[in-house]
Protein backbone atom coordinates (compact mmCIF):
# COMPACT_ATOMS: atom_id res chain seq x y z
CA UNK A 1 0.00 0.00 0.00
CA UNK A 2 2.86 2.38 0.81
CA UNK A 3 4.26 1.90 -2.70
CA UNK A 4 0.92 2.92 -4.17
CA UNK A 5 0.72 6.03 -1.98
CA UNK A 6 4.02 7.28 -3.32
CA UNK A 7 3.12 6.25 -6.87
CA UNK A 8 -0.12 8.24 -6.85
CA UNK A 9 1.13 11.22 -4.86
CA UNK A 10 2.71 12.77 -7.96
CA UNK A 11 -0.75 12.86 -9.59
CA UNK A 12 -2.15 15.21 -6.92
CA UNK A 13 -0.58 18.29 -8.49
CA UNK A 14 -2.80 17.79 -11.54
CA UNK A 15 -5.82 17.28 -9.28
CA UNK A 16 -5.14 20.63 -7.60
CA UNK A 17 -4.80 22.35 -10.98
CA UNK A 18 -8.03 20.90 -12.39
CA UNK A 19 -9.96 21.65 -9.20
CA UNK A 20 -8.80 25.26 -9.32
CA UNK A 21 -9.89 25.49 -12.97
CA UNK A 22 -13.31 24.06 -12.15
CA UNK A 23 -14.01 26.49 -9.33
CA UNK A 24 -12.84 29.35 -11.56
CA UNK A 25 -15.42 28.10 -14.13
CA UNK A 26 -12.69 27.42 -16.70
CA UNK A 27 -13.97 23.87 -17.21
CA UNK A 28 -17.55 22.59 -16.89
CA UNK A 29 -19.11 19.99 -14.58
CA UNK A 30 -18.83 17.15 -17.09
CA UNK A 31 -15.17 17.87 -17.83
CA UNK A 32 -14.32 18.02 -14.14
CA UNK A 33 -16.33 14.90 -13.30
CA UNK A 34 -14.46 12.91 -15.94
CA UNK A 35 -11.19 13.86 -14.28
CA UNK A 36 -11.90 14.21 -10.57
CA UNK A 37 -13.74 10.91 -10.20
CA UNK A 38 -10.47 9.10 -10.69
CA UNK A 39 -9.27 10.74 -7.49
CA UNK A 40 -12.37 9.81 -5.48
CA UNK A 41 -13.88 13.29 -5.64
CA UNK A 42 -16.91 14.77 -7.38
CA UNK A 43 -18.48 18.20 -7.46
CA UNK A 44 -21.83 18.21 -5.73
CA UNK A 45 -25.05 19.35 -7.35
CA UNK A 46 -24.80 23.04 -8.22
CA UNK A 47 -21.03 22.91 -8.63
CA UNK A 48 -20.32 24.98 -5.52
CA UNK A 49 -18.91 22.26 -3.25
CA UNK A 50 -17.08 18.93 -3.46
CA UNK A 51 -17.14 15.54 -1.83
CA UNK A 52 -14.20 13.21 -1.16
CA UNK A 53 -14.57 9.42 -0.96
CA UNK A 54 -12.11 7.71 1.35
CA UNK A 55 -11.13 4.30 0.00
CA UNK A 56 -11.21 1.81 2.92
CA UNK A 57 -10.38 -1.73 1.80
CA UNK A 58 -12.98 -4.21 3.03
CA UNK A 59 -14.64 -1.39 4.95
CA UNK A 60 -12.11 -1.63 7.78
CA UNK A 61 -11.30 1.55 9.73
CA UNK A 62 -8.29 1.35 12.04
CA UNK A 63 -7.83 3.60 15.05
CA UNK A 64 -5.27 5.56 13.00
CA UNK A 65 -7.80 6.06 10.20
CA UNK A 66 -10.46 7.09 12.69
CA UNK A 67 -8.12 9.61 14.27
CA UNK A 68 -7.47 11.18 10.86
CA UNK A 69 -11.20 11.33 10.08
CA UNK A 70 -12.03 12.94 13.44
CA UNK A 71 -9.16 15.43 13.11
CA UNK A 72 -10.22 16.36 9.57
CA UNK A 73 -13.84 16.90 10.54
CA UNK A 74 -12.77 19.28 13.27
CA UNK A 75 -10.03 21.00 11.28
CA UNK A 76 -12.26 21.75 8.29
CA UNK A 77 -15.58 22.00 10.14
CA UNK A 78 -17.04 19.26 7.93
CA UNK A 79 -20.82 19.24 8.19
CA UNK A 80 -21.66 15.88 6.57
CA UNK A 81 -20.01 12.45 6.58
CA UNK A 82 -21.81 9.56 4.88
CA UNK A 83 -21.21 5.80 5.00
CA UNK A 84 -21.59 4.51 1.45
CA UNK A 85 -23.03 1.25 0.19
CA UNK A 86 -19.53 0.39 -1.10
CA UNK A 87 -18.03 0.55 2.41
CA UNK A 88 -16.33 3.90 1.93
CA UNK A 89 -16.75 7.12 3.87
CA UNK A 90 -17.70 10.29 1.99
CA UNK A 91 -16.89 13.74 3.34
CA UNK A 92 -19.23 16.38 1.91
CA UNK A 93 -19.71 20.13 1.42
CA UNK A 94 -16.01 20.80 0.91
CA UNK A 95 -14.53 23.93 -0.65
CA UNK A 96 -11.87 23.72 -3.36
CA UNK A 97 -9.14 24.42 -0.82
CA UNK A 98 -10.50 21.86 1.61
CA UNK A 99 -10.80 18.99 -0.88
CA UNK A 100 -7.28 19.65 -2.16
CA UNK A 101 -5.85 19.71 1.35
CA UNK A 102 -7.83 16.67 2.48
CA UNK A 103 -6.79 14.48 -0.43
CA UNK A 104 -3.13 15.21 0.34
CA UNK A 105 -3.59 14.55 4.05
CA UNK A 106 -5.48 11.33 3.40
CA UNK A 107 -2.50 10.07 1.40
CA UNK A 108 -0.22 11.05 4.29
CA UNK A 109 -2.29 8.78 6.55
CA UNK A 110 -2.28 5.82 4.18
CA UNK A 111 -5.79 6.37 2.85
CA UNK A 112 -5.77 6.28 -0.94
CA UNK A 113 -8.64 7.99 -2.70
CA UNK A 114 -7.30 7.21 -6.19
CA UNK A 115 -9.87 5.17 -8.13
CA UNK A 116 -12.61 5.99 -5.63
CA UNK A 117 -14.69 7.04 -8.66
CA UNK A 118 -14.32 7.01 -12.41
CA UNK A 119 -13.48 4.11 -14.72
CA UNK A 120 -11.26 2.27 -12.28
CA UNK A 121 -11.23 -0.67 -9.87
CA UNK A 122 -13.29 0.61 -6.94
CA UNK A 123 -13.07 -0.02 -3.21
CA UNK A 124 -12.93 -3.79 -2.63
CA UNK A 125 -15.85 -4.89 -0.47
CA UNK A 126 -16.00 -7.57 2.21
CA UNK A 127 -18.52 -8.99 4.65
CA UNK A 128 -18.24 -6.51 7.55
CA UNK A 129 -18.07 -9.17 10.28
CA UNK A 130 -15.55 -11.36 8.47
CA UNK A 131 -13.27 -13.04 10.97
CA UNK A 132 -15.62 -12.60 13.92
CA UNK A 133 -19.01 -13.78 12.65
CA UNK A 134 -20.49 -16.94 14.09
CA UNK A 135 -21.23 -19.49 11.37
CA UNK A 136 -19.00 -17.94 8.69
CA UNK A 137 -17.17 -20.33 6.40
CA UNK A 138 -13.82 -18.59 6.88
CA UNK A 139 -12.29 -15.13 7.27
CA UNK A 140 -12.19 -13.58 3.80
CA UNK A 141 -10.92 -10.12 4.79
CA UNK A 142 -7.20 -10.88 4.35
CA UNK A 143 -7.92 -11.88 0.75
CA UNK A 144 -10.05 -8.78 0.17
CA UNK A 145 -7.10 -6.65 1.30
CA UNK A 146 -4.70 -8.53 -1.00
CA UNK A 147 -7.15 -7.98 -3.86
CA UNK A 148 -7.46 -4.28 -3.06
CA UNK A 149 -3.71 -3.79 -3.11
CA UNK A 150 -3.37 -5.72 -6.38
CA UNK A 151 -6.15 -3.80 -8.10
CA UNK A 152 -4.55 -0.45 -7.29
CA UNK A 153 -1.76 -1.51 -9.63
CA UNK A 154 -4.13 -1.34 -12.61
CA UNK A 155 -5.14 2.28 -12.10
CA UNK A 156 -2.25 3.73 -14.09
CA UNK A 157 -1.59 0.76 -16.37
CA UNK A 158 -4.97 -0.36 -17.75
CA UNK A 159 -7.81 1.65 -19.27
CA UNK A 160 -11.08 -0.03 -18.33
CA UNK A 161 -14.35 0.63 -20.18
CA UNK A 162 -16.06 1.54 -16.86
CA UNK A 163 -15.71 0.93 -13.13
CA UNK A 164 -14.96 -2.53 -11.77
CA UNK A 165 -16.36 -3.64 -8.40
CA UNK A 166 -14.82 -6.66 -6.67
CA UNK A 167 -16.15 -8.15 -3.45
CA UNK A 168 -15.85 -11.05 -1.01
CA UNK A 169 -18.58 -12.85 0.94
CA UNK A 170 -18.00 -15.02 4.02
CA UNK A 171 -21.44 -16.68 4.29
CA UNK A 172 -24.83 -17.04 2.65
CA UNK A 173 -26.04 -13.67 3.94
CA UNK A 174 -24.28 -12.25 0.88
CA UNK A 175 -24.32 -8.68 2.17
CA UNK A 176 -21.73 -7.61 -0.41
CA UNK A 177 -23.82 -9.09 -3.26
CA UNK A 178 -20.89 -11.24 -4.35
CA UNK A 179 -23.09 -13.39 -6.60
CA UNK A 180 -24.15 -10.38 -8.68
CA UNK A 181 -21.23 -7.95 -8.80
CA UNK A 182 -18.59 -7.39 -11.46
CA UNK A 183 -16.48 -10.00 -9.68
CA UNK A 184 -17.44 -11.83 -6.50
CA UNK A 185 -15.56 -14.36 -4.40
CA UNK A 186 -18.03 -16.49 -2.43
CA UNK A 187 -16.65 -18.47 0.51
CA UNK A 188 -17.51 -22.16 0.79
CA UNK A 189 -17.57 -24.54 3.72
CA UNK A 190 -14.53 -26.38 2.32
CA UNK A 191 -12.36 -23.27 2.62
CA UNK A 192 -12.38 -22.38 -1.08
CA UNK A 193 -14.19 -19.79 -3.20
CA UNK A 194 -16.76 -19.96 -5.95
CA UNK A 195 -16.25 -17.07 -8.36
CA UNK A 196 -19.07 -15.11 -10.01
CA UNK A 197 -18.65 -12.32 -12.52
CA UNK A 198 -20.38 -9.94 -14.93
CA UNK A 199 -23.31 -9.25 -12.61
CA UNK A 200 -24.67 -5.94 -11.40
CA UNK A 201 -27.65 -3.77 -10.47
CA UNK A 202 -29.00 -0.69 -12.23
CA UNK A 203 -30.32 -0.62 -15.77
CA UNK A 204 -30.43 -4.12 -17.28
CA UNK A 205 -29.53 -5.90 -14.00
CA UNK A 206 -27.87 -9.30 -14.21
CA UNK A 207 -27.04 -12.07 -11.80
CA UNK A 208 -23.38 -13.02 -11.96
CA UNK A 209 -22.19 -15.93 -14.07
CA UNK A 210 -20.43 -18.74 -12.18
CA UNK A 211 -17.04 -18.73 -13.90
CA UNK A 212 -15.07 -20.94 -11.48
CA UNK A 213 -15.67 -23.30 -8.57
CA UNK A 214 -13.55 -24.38 -5.61
CA UNK A 215 -10.83 -21.82 -6.14
CA UNK A 216 -8.05 -21.95 -3.58
CA UNK A 217 -7.78 -18.58 -1.78
CA UNK A 218 -4.10 -18.35 -2.67
CA UNK A 219 -5.11 -18.21 -6.36
CA UNK A 220 -7.50 -15.24 -6.28
CA UNK A 221 -5.21 -12.80 -8.11
CA UNK A 222 -5.24 -15.02 -11.21
CA UNK A 223 -9.03 -14.68 -11.30
CA UNK A 224 -8.89 -10.93 -10.83
CA UNK A 225 -6.38 -10.58 -13.68
CA UNK A 226 -8.64 -12.74 -15.87
CA UNK A 227 -11.54 -10.39 -15.09
CA UNK A 228 -9.51 -7.32 -16.03
CA UNK A 229 -8.33 -8.93 -19.26
CA UNK A 230 -11.82 -10.12 -20.20
CA UNK A 231 -13.31 -6.69 -19.53
CA UNK A 232 -10.70 -4.88 -21.60
CA UNK A 233 -11.06 -7.40 -24.43
CA UNK A 234 -14.87 -7.53 -24.59
CA UNK A 235 -16.16 -4.47 -22.71
CA UNK A 236 -17.84 -1.66 -24.63
CA UNK A 237 -15.51 1.33 -25.03
CA UNK A 238 -17.90 3.13 -27.39
CA UNK A 239 -21.13 3.38 -25.38
CA UNK A 240 -20.83 4.24 -21.67
CA UNK A 241 -24.41 3.17 -21.09
CA UNK A 242 -23.48 -0.38 -22.05
CA UNK A 243 -19.93 -0.45 -20.70
CA UNK A 244 -20.42 -2.27 -17.37
CA UNK A 245 -19.35 -5.91 -17.14
CA UNK A 246 -22.93 -7.24 -17.03
CA UNK A 247 -23.50 -6.19 -20.64
CA UNK A 248 -20.89 -8.73 -21.75
CA UNK A 249 -23.46 -11.42 -20.89
CA UNK A 250 -25.71 -9.82 -23.51
CA UNK A 251 -23.13 -9.33 -26.25
CA UNK A 252 -21.43 -12.71 -25.80
CA UNK A 253 -24.27 -14.70 -24.24
CA UNK A 254 -23.76 -16.08 -20.74
CA UNK A 255 -22.05 -19.27 -21.94
CA UNK A 256 -19.97 -17.27 -24.41
CA UNK A 257 -18.93 -14.92 -21.64
CA UNK A 258 -17.92 -17.81 -19.36
CA UNK A 259 -15.79 -19.26 -22.16
CA UNK A 260 -14.17 -15.89 -22.87
CA UNK A 261 -13.32 -15.49 -19.17
CA UNK A 262 -11.96 -19.03 -18.86
CA UNK A 263 -9.82 -18.57 -21.98
CA UNK A 264 -8.17 -15.54 -20.39
CA UNK A 265 -7.82 -17.42 -17.10
CA UNK A 266 -6.09 -20.41 -18.72
CA UNK A 267 -3.52 -18.14 -20.31
CA UNK A 268 -2.82 -16.30 -17.06
CA UNK A 269 -2.53 -19.51 -15.03
CA UNK A 270 0.03 -20.78 -17.53
CA UNK A 271 2.09 -17.61 -17.87
CA UNK A 272 1.97 -15.60 -14.63
CA UNK A 273 3.04 -16.06 -11.01
CA UNK A 274 0.34 -14.51 -8.83
CA UNK A 275 0.14 -16.98 -5.95
CA UNK A 276 -0.48 -15.50 -2.52
CA UNK A 277 1.02 -16.56 0.80
CA UNK A 278 -1.49 -14.93 3.13
CA UNK A 279 -1.47 -15.37 6.89
CA UNK A 280 -4.66 -15.06 8.91
CA UNK A 281 -4.16 -13.80 12.44
CA UNK A 282 -6.27 -15.18 15.26
CA UNK A 283 -7.81 -12.77 17.74
CA UNK A 284 -6.17 -13.46 21.11
CA UNK A 285 -8.27 -11.05 23.15
CA UNK A 286 -10.33 -12.55 25.98
CA UNK A 287 -13.73 -11.53 27.29
CA UNK A 288 -14.15 -10.03 30.75
CA UNK A 289 -16.66 -12.57 32.02
CA UNK A 290 -19.67 -10.33 31.51
CA UNK A 291 -22.56 -10.60 29.06
CA UNK A 292 -24.63 -8.13 27.08
CA UNK A 293 -28.36 -8.30 26.35
CA UNK A 294 -29.05 -5.88 23.52
CA UNK A 295 -30.20 -6.58 19.96
CA UNK A 296 -27.41 -4.36 18.63
CA UNK A 297 -24.73 -6.37 20.47
CA UNK A 298 -23.73 -9.43 18.46
CA UNK A 299 -21.80 -12.29 20.03
CA UNK A 300 -18.63 -12.96 18.06
CA UNK A 301 -17.27 -16.43 17.37
CA UNK A 302 -14.52 -15.52 19.85
CA UNK A 303 -16.06 -16.41 23.26
CA UNK A 304 -16.83 -13.40 25.41
CA UNK A 305 -16.34 -10.82 22.66
CA UNK A 306 -19.00 -8.68 20.97
CA UNK A 307 -19.58 -6.55 17.91
CA UNK A 308 -21.92 -3.57 18.28
CA UNK A 309 -23.97 -2.46 15.29
CA UNK A 310 -24.54 1.26 14.82
CA UNK A 311 -26.84 2.44 12.05
CA UNK A 312 -27.38 6.20 11.97
CA UNK A 313 -30.62 6.83 10.11
CA UNK A 314 -29.68 7.49 6.49
CA UNK A 315 -26.09 6.37 7.03
CA UNK A 316 -24.80 9.78 8.15
CA UNK A 317 -23.48 9.94 11.74
CA UNK A 318 -23.27 13.35 13.34
CA UNK A 319 -19.82 14.74 12.50
CA UNK A 320 -18.83 14.99 16.14
CA UNK A 321 -19.52 11.28 16.61
CA UNK A 322 -16.19 10.29 15.05
CA UNK A 323 -14.17 12.09 17.74
CA UNK A 324 -16.30 10.56 20.50
CA UNK A 325 -15.88 7.10 19.01
CA UNK A 326 -12.13 7.50 18.66
CA UNK A 327 -11.71 8.71 22.24
CA UNK A 328 -13.84 5.81 23.49
CA UNK A 329 -12.08 2.98 21.67
CA UNK A 330 -8.52 4.35 21.91
CA UNK A 331 -7.69 2.49 25.14
CA UNK A 332 -9.56 -0.68 24.06
CA UNK A 333 -7.32 -3.52 22.90
CA UNK A 334 -7.74 -4.81 19.31
CA UNK A 335 -10.95 -2.84 18.70
CA UNK A 336 -11.68 -1.97 15.06
CA UNK A 337 -14.45 -0.31 13.10
CA UNK A 338 -15.98 -1.96 10.04
CA UNK A 339 -18.27 -0.16 7.61
CA UNK A 340 -21.12 -2.18 6.13
CA UNK A 341 -22.78 -2.08 2.68
CA UNK A 342 -26.09 -1.23 4.37
CA UNK A 343 -24.64 2.07 5.70
CA UNK A 344 -24.12 0.68 9.19
CA UNK A 345 -20.88 0.41 11.09
CA UNK A 346 -19.75 -2.35 13.41
CA UNK A 347 -17.37 -1.83 16.30
CA UNK A 348 -15.77 -5.24 16.86
CA UNK A 349 -13.65 -7.17 19.39
CA UNK A 350 -15.36 -5.65 22.43
CA UNK A 351 -15.57 -7.16 25.89
CA UNK A 352 -18.99 -6.97 27.55
CA UNK A 353 -18.10 -3.84 29.52
CA UNK A 354 -16.62 -2.21 26.39
CA UNK A 355 -19.73 -3.12 24.40
CA UNK A 356 -21.90 -1.38 27.00
CA UNK A 357 -19.86 1.81 26.55
CA UNK A 358 -20.27 1.67 22.76
CA UNK A 359 -24.00 0.97 23.05
CA UNK A 360 -24.36 4.08 25.24
CA UNK A 361 -22.34 6.14 22.76
CA UNK A 362 -24.54 5.01 19.85
CA UNK A 363 -27.96 5.46 21.43
CA UNK A 364 -29.13 7.46 18.40
CA UNK A 365 -28.84 4.32 16.26
CA UNK A 366 -31.79 2.96 14.33
CA UNK A 367 -33.87 1.00 16.81
CA UNK A 368 -35.50 -1.55 14.53
CA UNK A 369 -35.34 -3.15 11.09
CA UNK A 370 -37.31 -0.41 9.35
CA UNK A 371 -35.22 2.42 10.78
CA UNK A 372 -32.14 0.58 9.43
CA UNK A 373 -33.37 1.26 5.89
CA UNK A 374 -30.87 2.26 3.22
CA UNK A 375 -30.89 5.44 1.12
CA UNK A 376 -28.29 6.77 -1.29
CA UNK A 377 -26.99 10.31 -0.76
CA UNK A 378 -29.73 11.66 -3.03
CA UNK A 379 -30.35 14.46 -5.49
CA UNK A 380 -29.71 17.31 -3.07
CA UNK A 381 -26.01 16.39 -3.39
CA UNK A 382 -25.60 13.92 -6.27
CA UNK A 383 -25.33 15.40 -9.76
CA UNK A 384 -27.20 12.55 -11.45
CA UNK A 385 -29.87 11.92 -8.81
CA UNK A 386 -33.49 12.52 -9.75
CA UNK A 387 -34.96 12.56 -6.23
CA UNK A 388 -33.79 13.32 -2.70
CA UNK A 389 -33.78 9.82 -1.27
CA UNK A 390 -32.43 10.97 2.11
CA UNK A 391 -35.33 13.38 2.56
CA UNK A 392 -37.83 10.65 1.74
CA UNK A 393 -36.25 8.21 4.18
CA UNK A 394 -36.35 10.70 7.05
CA UNK A 395 -39.98 11.56 6.24
CA UNK A 396 -40.87 7.86 6.27
CA UNK A 397 -39.09 7.19 9.56
CA UNK A 398 -40.76 10.20 11.18
CA UNK A 399 -44.22 9.10 10.01
CA UNK A 400 -43.79 5.43 10.96
CA UNK A 401 -42.54 6.32 14.45
CA UNK A 402 -45.95 7.84 15.13
CA UNK A 403 -47.49 4.37 14.71
CA UNK A 404 -45.15 2.68 17.20
CA UNK A 405 -45.05 -0.57 15.23
CA UNK A 406 -43.25 -3.59 16.66
CA UNK A 407 -39.98 -4.57 15.02
CA UNK A 408 -40.61 -6.66 11.91
CA UNK A 409 -43.94 -5.11 10.98
CA UNK A 410 -42.21 -3.14 8.24
CA UNK A 411 -39.10 -4.32 6.37
CA UNK A 412 -35.83 -2.60 5.69
CA UNK A 413 -36.58 -0.50 2.60
CA UNK A 414 -33.98 0.65 0.07
CA UNK A 415 -34.32 4.06 -1.62
CA UNK A 416 -32.33 5.09 -4.70
CA UNK A 417 -32.56 8.58 -6.15
CA UNK A 418 -32.17 7.30 -9.71
CA UNK A 419 -31.98 4.03 -11.72
CA UNK A 420 -28.32 3.50 -10.77
CA UNK A 421 -29.50 1.47 -7.75
CA UNK A 422 -26.84 2.81 -5.37
CA UNK A 423 -29.06 1.73 -2.47
CA UNK A 424 -29.68 -1.67 -4.14
CA UNK A 425 -33.43 -1.05 -4.31
CA UNK A 426 -33.70 -3.87 -6.85
CA UNK A 427 -32.90 -6.58 -4.29
CA UNK A 428 -34.88 -5.12 -1.37
CA UNK A 429 -38.04 -6.69 0.02
CA UNK A 430 -39.49 -3.23 -0.65
CA UNK A 431 -37.55 -0.74 -2.76
CA UNK A 432 -38.05 2.72 -4.23
CA UNK A 433 -36.38 4.33 -7.26
CA UNK A 434 -36.61 8.07 -7.93
CA UNK A 435 -38.45 9.45 -10.94
CA UNK A 436 -41.42 11.56 -12.00
CA UNK A 437 -45.15 10.90 -12.12
CA UNK A 438 -47.45 12.65 -14.55
CA UNK A 439 -50.61 13.94 -12.84
CA UNK A 440 -53.52 16.17 -13.82
CA UNK A 441 -51.56 18.99 -12.16
CA UNK A 442 -48.43 18.23 -14.16
CA UNK A 443 -45.30 16.19 -13.38
CA UNK A 444 -44.57 15.60 -9.69
CA UNK A 445 -41.72 14.00 -7.71
CA UNK A 446 -42.29 10.26 -7.46
CA UNK A 447 -40.65 6.88 -6.92
CA UNK A 448 -41.12 3.57 -8.68
CA UNK A 449 -41.95 0.80 -6.19
CA UNK A 450 -40.25 -2.62 -6.21
CA UNK A 451 -41.16 -5.66 -4.15
CA UNK A 452 -39.84 -9.11 -3.34
CA UNK A 453 -36.15 -8.64 -4.11
CA UNK A 454 -33.66 -10.83 -2.23
CA UNK A 455 -29.86 -10.79 -1.76
CA UNK A 456 -29.50 -14.06 0.20
CA UNK A 457 -27.22 -16.53 -1.55
CA UNK A 458 -29.23 -19.26 -3.26
CA UNK A 459 -32.40 -17.17 -3.19
CA UNK A 460 -31.24 -14.10 -5.13
CA UNK A 461 -34.03 -12.27 -6.93
CA UNK A 462 -34.56 -8.88 -8.52
CA UNK A 463 -37.69 -7.11 -7.31
CA UNK A 464 -40.76 -6.59 -9.46
CA UNK A 465 -41.60 -3.03 -10.53
CA UNK A 466 -45.16 -2.36 -9.32
CA UNK A 467 -45.63 1.17 -10.63
CA UNK A 468 -44.97 4.77 -9.63
CA UNK A 469 -46.00 6.40 -6.34
CA UNK A 470 -45.98 10.11 -5.50
CA UNK A 471 -43.13 10.94 -3.13
CA UNK A 472 -45.48 12.87 -0.86
CA UNK A 473 -47.71 9.81 -0.37
CA UNK A 474 -45.08 7.17 0.39
CA UNK A 475 -44.88 7.80 4.17
CA UNK A 476 -48.65 7.37 4.46
CA UNK A 477 -48.54 4.26 2.27
CA UNK A 478 -46.06 2.70 4.72
CA UNK A 479 -48.18 3.69 7.71
CA UNK A 480 -51.30 2.15 6.15
CA UNK A 481 -49.40 -0.98 5.18
CA UNK A 482 -48.05 -1.35 8.71
CA UNK A 483 -51.51 -0.98 10.26
CA UNK A 484 -52.87 -3.70 8.00
CA UNK A 485 -50.00 -6.04 8.92
CA UNK A 486 -50.62 -5.38 12.63
CA UNK A 487 -54.32 -6.13 12.19
CA UNK A 488 -53.32 -9.52 10.77
CA UNK A 489 -51.01 -10.18 13.70
CA UNK A 490 -48.08 -10.81 11.37
CA UNK A 491 -44.64 -9.60 10.41
CA UNK A 492 -44.05 -8.11 6.96
CA UNK A 493 -42.36 -11.33 5.84
CA UNK A 494 -45.36 -13.43 6.87
CA UNK A 495 -47.87 -10.94 5.49
CA UNK A 496 -46.29 -10.71 2.06
CA UNK A 497 -46.37 -14.50 1.71
CA UNK A 498 -49.85 -15.16 3.10
CA UNK A 499 -51.73 -11.95 2.25
CA UNK A 500 -50.14 -10.69 -0.93
CA UNK A 501 -53.54 -9.75 -2.33
CA UNK A 502 -54.08 -7.37 0.61
CA UNK A 503 -50.62 -5.90 0.02
CA UNK A 504 -51.49 -5.23 -3.62
CA UNK A 505 -54.84 -3.65 -2.67
CA UNK A 506 -52.97 -1.08 -0.57
CA UNK A 507 -50.30 -0.51 -3.24
CA UNK A 508 -52.91 0.11 -5.93
CA UNK A 509 -54.42 2.94 -3.88
CA UNK A 510 -51.18 4.84 -4.27
CA UNK A 511 -49.92 3.92 -7.74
Amino acid sequence: MTDHVEEFREDLKEFHEMTEKFYKKEINVAQYKGFSGGFGSYAQRGGNASMLRLRLSGGEVTKEHLSFIADSIEKYDISLAHITTCQSLQLHNLSAAQVCALIEEAFDHGIITRGGGGDFPRNVMCSPLSGVQQGEYFDVLPYAKEAADYLLGFIKTVKLPRKLKVCFSNCKENVTHATFRDLGFVAKENGNFDVYSAGGLGRNPRMGALVASDVEPSKILFYIKAMVDTFTAHGNYENRGAARTRFMQETLGTEGYIKAYQDKLSKILAEENLDLNTTISDIKKQGDGGSVDNPRAISQKQPGLYAVCYHPVGGSPKPEFFRKLYDTILPMEDVLVRLSPDESMYIINLTASEAEKILALTEDSAQNTFESSVACIGASICQVGARDSQSLLHACVERVRQENFADGVLPKIHISGCPSSCSAHQIAPLGFRGGVKQTSDGPKPAFAVYENGCEFQGEEAFGEDLGVMLESEIPEFLAELGREIVSCGQTYEQFIKENHDKFMEIVKKYI
